[in-house]
């Protein structure tokens, strides 16, 4: 089960949302908080099993993460799981549900960070409950914004 879960009505098309969202390295035009991701292994796209790295920021903390495409599903389905080194740390995931008037994105954040790990790492980039509530808003709101400037 998911730590936390977001929805947004978009006025767009399931397969023109659910493009957008997996273009991986156009994350960080999203995300508050992921500046780019780049593909790593000889990946190209957004496929089940394909890996990248994240190139993250909060305030002056910069970090890199590890991930791996678990689910790939155009128009309808994205997964992946992030590490730090060995250690896993979230499985974010989107489902992009068409409606009449375009589709209903749903974004999911499960924390996978081990319980030793949580409050040393909280200290040091904040909560994470309380900055991810405020990111998956962040990013849905600006994912829906060029989402819905796009032609159709």
């Amino acid at each position: 089960m998911p730590d936390l879960r977001e929805t947004l009505d978009v006025a767009a098309p399931a397969d023109l949302v659910y493009d957008l969202v997996a273009d991986l390295p156009r994350m960080g035009d999203w995300s508050p908080e992921c500046e780019k991701v780049t593909w790593r292994g000889g990946a190209t796209e957004a496929a089940k099993g394909a890996e990248f790295i994240g190139h993250n920021r909060a305030g002056s903390i910069r970090w890199v993460t590890q991930g791996r495409v678990v689910s790939a599903e155009r128009g309808r389905n994205l997964a992946f799981e992030i590490t730090f080194g060995p250690m896993p740390v979230a499985r974010w995931e989107y489902f992009i549900v068409p409606t009449a008037h375009g589709c209903t994105v749903v974004e999911e954040w499960t924390d996978r960070r081990p319980g030793w790990y949580r409050v040393p790492a909280d200290k040091a980039f904040g909560p994470r409950l309380k900055t991810n509530r405020r990111g998956i808003h962040k990013t849905l709101e600006n994912l829906k914004r060029a989402a819905e400037r796009l032609p159709a």
